[in-house]
């Protein structure tokens, strides 16, 4: 999940002692020209990084905590005691210390990450979920987990508990490092799945199990994409959609989308046709939406967000550049871009907004006519050592739906959309959440790793 960046910054962060416990306090005002608040909907979670709906009529909202369990908010407010599905006893606690770091404790970015209802689950009850386990057999010994995607049905007995019986692994991916890796799950339009999985982990696309080019830029590798299978066929895993771009090769078929570093949320637009927004964490020094409607190369690590990138020095970006992978694919900019903190590297990215990019959310509801049809950003924080997570509105260029259909990414944009800054809150935002009338949520804790009961819901709502 929170792009963990395994590197000087984040090391001499905890090594000055910086981490400490800080009590939960309300979130701050709007601060910019939207008027908009938070109304505390749930709280007592661990690590909330996922709220969604299901599409049938009871109004529900499914509640995911990193640690393993999903909760029901029920239309009336109600936090439901039991919980729809614990998969704790199915993947190791988080938290653990290893020999690669010592500071799991602290942070950990593995756990139950993605959860996605079929299109048809008011009939057929299948729902998705995307969570850590230990290694595979047969996985490289020196990496550290295994990514998981499994389908579950709802009980036959009650429709608000899953059948942990009904288990059918879908797709499971061999990941080198703990961090970097994204976990989302979503159905698009078209029917499909669609599954955004980070580049493996530790810095720069570059360690062990990373290849040179690194492997967002290795199509024959899952790593660092965003995939696309149909689990209606193909028993008992997975078909592969036929205009898939390397349904025929040379990369592996599954994958829609390459080039990304942290695709940690995606989320479809609602309104057609129903954009695919990706919010890719970046490095050290920019964090980035991408719209990825097309198949693509998305950059990384040749660039972060619309600047090239070096991975043997992650402070550095230049204005210039290669404008085509190796691949031979053009590299596609985001549509939105801002500059990192990096608060614990003098001299990088001043004057930033936050730490790492959470969330983008595309506001389709009603309660904020003044917020519809702007992109809602989120940020974990200001700091890694403090909780203060940032809210911003990033504002589509006119017309920018239908010169996309018509003439995709390349070409002149005129540079990323216009942003602001809305809220500074006092926590850390882990995720938006959006519930079936497209209203739109905000995931927050005030511990960083995944301990303690800190972790609550907000719904944004127009300020009174």
């Amino acid at each position: 999940m929170l792009e963990a960046r395994v590197s000087r910054v984040v090391l001499a962060c905890l090594l000055l002692g910086v981490v400490v416990a800080w009590s939960g306090s309300p979130p701050a005002e709007a601060q910019g020209g939207l008027a908009l608040d938070l109304e505390l909907v749930a709280d007592g979670f661990v690590s909330p990084v996922v709220l969604t709906s299901p599409p049938d009529p009871t109004g529900r909202r499914f509640i995911v905590d990193q640690v393993g369990v999903i909760y029901i908010l029920t239309p009336d407010g109600t936090l439901l005691d039991e919980p729809f599905l614990d998969l704790r006893p199915r993947f190791f606690p988080l938290g653990l210390e290893t020999d690669w770091l010592q500071w799991r404790d602290v942070f950990d970015e593995r756990g139950l990450l993605g959860l996605a209802f079929h299109p048809n689950f008011h009939e057929n009850g299948r729902f998705y979920v995307y969570y850590s386990t230990p290694l595979r057999e047969g996985a490289p010994r020196d990496w550290d987990h295994t990514a998981r995607i499994s389908e579950f049905k709802v009980s036959i007995d009650d429709p608000n508990v899953a059948d942990l019986d009904t288990e059918r692994i879908i797709l499971e991916i061999d990941e080198p490092q703990f961090n970097h890796n994204a976990g989302d799950l979503a159905f698009g339009p078209d029917g499909y799945l669609y599954i955004p999985l980070g580049d493996g982990g530790a810095a720069g696309d570059y360690e062990i199990g990373h290849v040179a080019m690194g492997n967002a830029q290795d199509t024959t590798s899952l790593l660092g994409s965003i995939l696309r299978i149909d689990v209606d066929r193909g028993w008992p895993g997975y078909a592969i959609p036929p205009d898939n771009p390397f349904v025929n090769g040379p990369g592996r078929p599954e994958v829609w989308a390459w080039g990304f570093r942290n695709p940690f949320r995606i989320s479809f637009d609602t309104v057609p046709p129903h954009h695919l927004f990706v919010a890719d964490a970046g490095q050290d020094r920019w964090e980035e939406v991408s719209l990825v409607s097309r198949p693509g190369n998305y950059g990384w690590p040749i660039k972060e967000g619309t600047h090239w990138f070096d991975p043997l020095d992650v402070s550095w970006t230049s204005e210039r550049g290669p404008v085509f992978g190796g691949d031979g694919q053009p590299l596609i900019d985001p549509v939105v871009e801002y500059p990192n903190v990096a608060d614990h590297f003098p001299g990088v990215a001043e004057g930033g907004v936050g730490t790492v990019i959470v969330g983008a959310q595309m506001y389709r509801g009603r309660a904020i006519p003044e917020l519809y049809g702007k992109l809602v950003v989120a940020d974990w924080s200001r700091s890694w050592a403090r909780p203060a997570g940032v809210l911003l509105v990033a504002h589509p260029r006119p017309g920018w739906s239908e010169r996309w259909r018509q003439e995709g990414i390349v070409g002149e944009w005129g540079g990323p959309w216009a942003y602001e800054e809305v809220m500074e809150l006092d926590d850390f935002i882990l995720s938006l959440g959006r519930d079936a009338d497209g209203e739109l949520y905000v995931l927050t804790k005030t511990e960083m790793g995944p301990r303690g009961e800190t972790g609550k819901v907000y719904k944004i709502v127009p300020r009174r």
